[in-house]
């Protein structure tokens, strides 16, 4: 995470001003947008698009740090998750014959969920952190930013399903900041 947006995140984590922090976050993560016309469908969709791939490039760098911070037997080098659970995460036992048939806004709906559920995992999961191991800013600013990411993807999505006249679900209240104060 860049320093001005550590600097960002710590006022966010200290102040009483939550709301705004995380949009002034989101837009030094996500691209410019032109002044002049308002984003198209496909610029949406393909903005979306490209950040899910940074999500996707980034998770395992941030799994492996999070054990990594943990400690013994997490950090271990034969550790392994494979039948890893999580109960705040979905799940996603659908075959792709079953999820290519649906329609597009319940897929969208679906995905939608999906990174909004994501997002409060990873806030559950920066709360853990904190309180494991107060201080150790390498897990926190790289969950922090991963949470944004979803944050921003799941808006995408809002956006893109609005423009396409689909209906969207409401927004889930926002966490306070005052959890993750010292």
């Amino acid at each position: 995470m860049s320093e001005s947006a550590g600097e960002v995140r710590d006022l966010v984590l200290t102040s009483d001003f939550f709301l705004p922090a995380p949009f002034c976050l989101l837009a030094l993560l996500l691209p410019p947008l032109s002044l002049g016309a308002p984003m198209s469908t496909a610029e949406s969709v393909n903005q979306a698009y490209n950040l899910a791939l940074d999500m996707q490039r980034h998770t395992s760098t941030l799994l492996q740090t999070y054990l990594q911070h943990q400690g013994s037997p997490f950090s271990d080098p034969d550790f392994s998750i494979s039948e890893l659970s999580l109960r705040t995460l979905p799940p996603n036992h659908m075959p792709f014959e079953i999820w290519h048939a649906l329609e597009d806004e319940v897929r969208l709906s679906l995905t939608q969920e999906a990174f909004r559920s994501f997002s409060q995992h990873l806030w559950l999961a920066m709360v853990d952190q904190h309180d494991l191991s107060y201080g150790n800013s390498i897990v926190e600013d790289q969950l922090w930013e991963a949470r944004l990411k979803a944050k921003g993807l799941a808006g995408n999505l809002d956006g893109i399903m609005t423009a396409l006249g689909l209906p969207t679900t409401p927004r889930p209240q926002q966490t306070p900041a005052s959890v993750l104060s010292p």
